[in-house]
């Protein structure tokens, strides 16, 4: 491989499409700082890093204009395209995971998380990433209807549309396992209630085995011309474990193999959250899977 040569230009397409951009989350880097995460992605010939903001890698609070100036000079000097990951464990709650969330109960807890997508998308700005990466949350209070959680999700995401369209961002909202926007149908019953240009879907392929076992691959089909950003993770027996590439059930190739011919030439970033222990390792292991792909 050449010295400038990423791992997009090493994987060839079948019929000579574009290609979609291999990268890592730095989720599952932390173990390394976020210096020793470039390096190592670069070097093993990824294209993109998704940022997960927190206190290893990118605090969304501390970091000044000429940090973020600092970090993306360092990231174009390596060939790394950035995404912004939102979905830190205690980033906002160090004593509860993931909350609050835009499907809080109440409105402080939906201001809070509302705030910190705003930031993300200024942070993402100041990096040149097009995609901040975001979902919805879990409700946490089960007396309230169907119709007034998601009112107040959708009240309280609208500002952080209005303004990622401000800065030129795209907000690529993920279904997660056991929130209250899970599956691709819970995605598309909610897509037809919001229209926004800077709306996408972020697809973690490793949660279709868990929200889509009846057909992943149909499922996905379903919603290809509306992904904006990918995750790409294994899955078995319906657990959301984020399994190294390979080593679940999912058929990757052909769920790829959809993306790839669709056209779809955002950035594909394994994430693989529960592994910093071992990330070297799984980096160069995920390269490897990628690479395998090619000509398929």
């Amino acid at each position: 491989m050449g010295p400038t040569e990423t791992g997009a230009e090493r994987l060839h397409l079948r019929g000579g499409l574009s290609m979609w951009k291999p990268g890592y989350v730095s989720h599952g880097l932390l173990d390394h700082s976020i210096d020793q995460a470039i390096e190592m992605l670069s070097s093993s010939g990824y294209s993109a890093l998704g940022i997960t903001l927190g206190p290893t890698h990118l605090d969304p609070w501390k970091s000044t204009a000429a940090d973020l100036e600092t970090l993306r000079k360092k990231l174009e000097e390596h060939h790394l395209l950035p995404s912004i990951e939102t979905g830190g464990r205690y980033l906002l709650d160090y004593r509860k995971k993931h909350w609050p969330t835009l499907s809080s109960a109440t409105e402080e807890g939906r201001t809070l998380r509302q705030s910190f997508y705003i930031r993300a998308i200024d942070i993402a700005a100041a990096l040149g990433a097009s995609v901040v990466s975001v979902w919805s949350g879990c409700n946490d209070d089960p007396t309230r209807s169907t119709d007034e959680v998601t009112e107040n999700l959708i009240k309280a995401l609208l500002p952080v549309l209005d303004h990622a369209e401000s800065n030129g961002i795209r907000i690529g909202f993920e279904p997660e396992p056991g929130m209250w926007i899970e599956s691709l149908e819970d995605w598309i019953a909610f897509r037809q209630q919001i229209d926004h240009s800077a709306l996408g879907l972020t697809v973690d392929l490793g949660h279709l085995g868990v929200t889509e076992s009846h057909d992943p691959l149909g499922s996905l089909k379903s919603v290809l011309d509306e992904v904006i950003h990918v995750h790409v993770d294994d899955c078995k027996g319906r657990k959301h474990e984020h399994l190294p590439l390979g080593e679940g059930e999912l058929d990757l190739p052909a769920l790829i193999g959809a993306l790839t011919d669709s056209g779809y030439q955002g950035q594909l970033l394994v994430e693989l959250s529960r592994d910093s222990h071992r990330a070297p390792e799984l980096v160069e292991q995920s390269m490897r899977y990628l690479e395998g792909l090619q000509g398929g």
